[in-house]
């Protein structure tokens, strides 16, 4: 039994283990040496230097803020709307299926596809102008202006996150015992204090969750941006995934780009026990 057992779980452990713990084991090498691809030598072992570089590195210190507001202005958006929605569609009304299929529908649509669509609505001939239009208002450069454009593309994936998150929520909601609820009713409470003491400590698992792989997938985002804005203008929008992406296939420098890499997983570490430590001690 042991042995059919393994059978049937190896092919799944060496997936993980050539095409995810291979590769990141190699970055790890990489970080700590200078290899160019486009030069024929084997990379060149330099220590910690790539590190120490991105301590004075103007440009990955600004992506690594870009990165963090993006992140801190996205995640309360999208979790304080998506559980407002899930409130609604965990009520029995007629069409609360097609309520919440419609909700869930732009999670299914790839981001490109939805940063495509976002970008037409964010031209200057696009949807969104043209609402403006028809109030009198003029036309904004959404994208083109720094001080916008961040929030432009913060916008589109508040609203790509919030099917995901609203189903996910909807399910801690179910999981709730009704009989807290008739309890709580009972002894007095409100709505208020229903949400608040009942709610919310039943829907902390749920939430934690939710606000751990928001983190971990704003943290990474690159997408939206390459479509987007191409991380500009003047580098407003510039993640440090999307300056991993231009150090690695457009300056080709391999050592650098593992090394942000790493540094990368390492702030997203840090939000993500912050986050889950914060959890646990409310």
């Amino acid at each position: 039994m042991a042995r059919a057992g393994m059978l049937l779980v190896a092919p799944a452990a060496l997936y993980v283990l050539v095409f995810q713990i291979v590769p990141v084991v190699y970055g790890l090498i990489l970080s700590f040496t200078e290899y160019t691809p486009l030069q024929r030598g084997a990379p060149t072992f330099v220590g910690l230097q790539n590190y120490a570089a991105l301590v004075g590195d103007a440009d990955f210190r600004g992506a690594l803020w870009v990165t963090a507001r993006y992140t801190l202005q996205v995640l309360p958006v999208t979790i304080a709307i998506a559980l407002v929605l899930a409130l609604l569609a965990n009520r029995s009304f007629r069409g609360v299926g097609i309520f919440r299929s419609a909700l869930y529908v732009p999670h299914i649509v790839s981001l490109t596809a939805v940063s495509m669509i976002w970008l037409w609505m964010y031209s200057q001939n696009g949807l969104i102008n043209d609402i403006l239009g028809t109030f009198n208002l003029s036309p904004q450069h959404w994208l083109n202006e720094p001080s916008s454009a961040l929030n432009g593309v913060s916008v589109m994936r508040i609203w790509k996150a919030l099917g995901s998150n609203m189903v996910l929520l909807l399910a801690g909601l179910q999981t709730i015992p009704k009989n807290l609820y008739e309890a709580a009713s009972i002894d007095g409470a409100g709505r208020w204090h229903l949400f608040r003491h009942v709610t919310l400590p039943g829907l902390r698992p749920m939430l934690i969750y939710v606000i751990a792989t928001d983190i971990i997938y704003l943290s990474q985002s690159f997408a939206e941006i390459f479509v987007l804005t191409s991380g500009g203008p003047l580098r407003s929008t510039t993640t440090v995934n999307y300056l991993i992406y231009t150090e690695a296939f457009e300056y080709s420098n391999m050592g650098s780009a593992s090394a942000m890499a790493f540094v990368l997983f390492a702030f997203i570490a840090a939000l993500t026990l912050i986050a889950l430590r914060g959890g646990r001690e409310r």
